[in-house]
């Protein structure tokens, strides 16, 4: 028997950015499916480490106390490592942030799905995407699903948003075009190491190698190690890989868990070139890496998710062709900077002078990012919003037909 749902917005995808735009949305008085085809809680890959406009997204929404509770500790100091030459800088008060912090998935994915799940959304893990239902002029109305004990599930819905990582099942089935495909790959291994003293974010930088440390909960450290992804497909992979790269990025870290031993298993990113996919359509939006992936060499993919579930969902909420133009064009203009730098920096074509100039233009992305997000005002929640919500939909109904 086949189960029949409907709402405003089914969101495919409950990691950063599919559980922050479905919590914003139920927030705002939209009616919010959100699915994952793993389950409540699970690990995946990451680099932990959150910017500034990712700590000042938590904050604005009510959820950094949360994360502060979790013993995720504060990071108050950065510092980067160009061969033996260090560059240390420290974290200052702007924005109503005074520190950085990098919690693990498995505390900031919950955090965020109870949220969602606190604010209305109907949250269900273990269900998948099967295939998109439309109109027979092509706009997306909803989406056939396959439930956690493989049962079928219609959902009619007036958006899907594929919030489905770097392999979108709903880019791809609805062709999203892309806008902009980067050259270059760096291969990450990593793993979490107990015993380490360092408080701040550091960056290792030598040629043809980097790895970073980043403080996260328990009491542990997320150590990389960086290559180019030829290099790793030649054949420096697994644990002898992992330490054979840290021990030319950063000897005295590799020095540092020569005797340790990791707290679970080590980690692997192969590598994929970053792009940027048309993010909405008839029926649909991408936001996260499914709309929008760099290299995790810069350790920004996760405050550009909670970024973009900001845009997304406010154009949503107001629900004008208008806004989710604007959504497109201001996701667009702030990470392209961002993309281009950090495409260069996987590149590993450069020397530690340029490398330097590279993170110059990482910052000032990252900056104008900060300053566009702190500008914004607040968006109502689902008490101050009129109760006839009704016309809302058929707005935006209008507009995505």
């Amino acid at each position: 028997m086949t189960t029949r749902l409907s709402c405003d917005v089914l969101v495919v995808g409950a990691r950063c950015a599919g559980a922050s735009t479905a919590m914003l949305l139920a927030r705002g008085g939209l009616r919010v499916l959100l699915i994952d085809r793993s389950d409540y809680g699970a690990d995946t890959i990451s680099t932990h480490a959150l910017m500034r406009a990712g700590v000042l997204q938590l904050r604005r929404w009510g959820l950094l106390p949360r994360i502060e509770q979790a013993h995720t500790p504060p990071i108050r100091d950065t510092a980067f490592h160009y061969g033996d030459d260090v560059v240390e800088i420290a974290i200052g008060e702007s924005h109503g942030v005074s520190a950085l912090c990098a919690p693990r998935r498995t505390l900031l994915d919950r955090v965020l799905v109870d949220a969602a799940t606190e604010a209305g959304v109907d949250v269900r893990f273990r269900h998948s995407l099967v295939q998109l239902t439309r109109t027979p002029g092509g706009r997306v109305t909803g989406a056939l699903l396959r439930g956690a004990t493989d049962e079928p599930i219609e959902v009619q819905a007036e958006l899907v948003t594929g919030a489905d990582g770097i392999g979108s099942s709903v880019a791809r089935l609805v062709g999203a075009p892309f806008l902009r495909q980067c050259s270059f790959a760096s291969a990450i291994i990593y793993g979490h190491w107990p015993g380490l003293a360092a408080r701040g974010y550091r960056w290792y930088f030598r040629p043809g190698a980097s790895a970073g440390v980043i403080p996260t909960n328990d009491r542990l450290h997320c150590v990389f190690a960086a290559m180019p992804a030829a290099r790793y497909r030649a054949g420096l992979r697994g644990v002898a890989g992992y330490r054979r790269i840290l021990a030319e990025a950063a000897p005295d870290i590799a020095a540092a868990l020569d005797p340790v031993v990791s707290d679970g298993p080590v980690w692997t990113f192969a590598g994929r070139p970053g792009f940027m996919r048309q993010a909405w359509g008839p029926g649909w939006a991408l936001v996260g890496d499914a709309g929008y992936f760099k290299d995790p060499l810069t350790a920004h993919g996760m405050t550009d998710a909670l970024r973009d579930a900001e845009l997304l969902s406010r154009a949503v909420i107001e629900g004008t062709e208008q806004a989710l133009a604007r959504y497109a064009a201001t996701r667009d203009e702030l990470s392209l900077p961002l993309l281009a730098a950090t495409d260069a920096v996987a590149s590993f074509d450069w020397d530690l002078e340029t490398v330097r100039q590279h993170h110059c233009a990482v910052a000032a992305a990252t900056k104008a990012e900060v300053e566009h997000l702190a500008a914004l005002d607040e968006v109502p929640r689902k008490s101050a919003i009129p109760a006839p919500a009704l016309g809302r939909r058929t707005q935006f109904q209008e507009v995505m037909q």
